[in-house]
């Protein structure tokens, strides 16, 4: 007879500390995932999506590499479920990337004049001082701010 594949997935230690608040943020996630845009621009639809990404990923970041309150199995546990963005956080580990609110803004072929994104212009350097980025609704990420 053929082995039964089951979805059981083994939990490392130390993950019932992290979990509540990883379910909390994933229900939030499904509702902004589920919020209704009417009257928003289609940029600003998923807005909320990539803070509360960001927050995850960062809530791990911290937990990790910060307090180390979590052990390295666990760490990679969650980047390997996808609880956390391994590309962001490799960037926050990068001299002047400590900020930084996603992979987009960093991207040249995604703005114009082959730059970076404006939410990455120290404070101090900005014509506006009220600004918002288009990709993520970021009001300022750069690291010397």
């Amino acid at each position: 007879m053929p082995k039964v594949k089951t979805n059981r997935v083994k939990y490392p230690e130390g993950w019932e500390l992290i979990e509540p608040t990883l379910r909390e943020l994933q229900g939030k996630m499904r509702e902004a995932e589920n919020d209704p845009h009417d009257g928003k621009r289609k940029c600003e639809t998923l807005w909320p999506i990539f803070k509360i990404a960001h927050q995850k990923s960062r809530y791990i970041f911290d937990l990790y590499h910060r307090r180390r309150e979590i052990s390295k199995e666990l760490y990679e546990f969650c980047l390997d479920q996808g609880y956390a963005d391994r590309n962001i956080i490799a960037k926050w580990k990068k001299p002047g990337y400590e900020r930084l609110c996603c992979l987009r803004c960093i991207q040249p072929r995604d703005h114009n004049f082959q730059t970076t994104c404006v939410c990455r212009v120290p404070k101090h350097l900005r014509e506006e001082k009220v600004i918002e980025c288009v990709h993520c609704g970021c009001k300022g990420c750069a690291s010397g701010d």
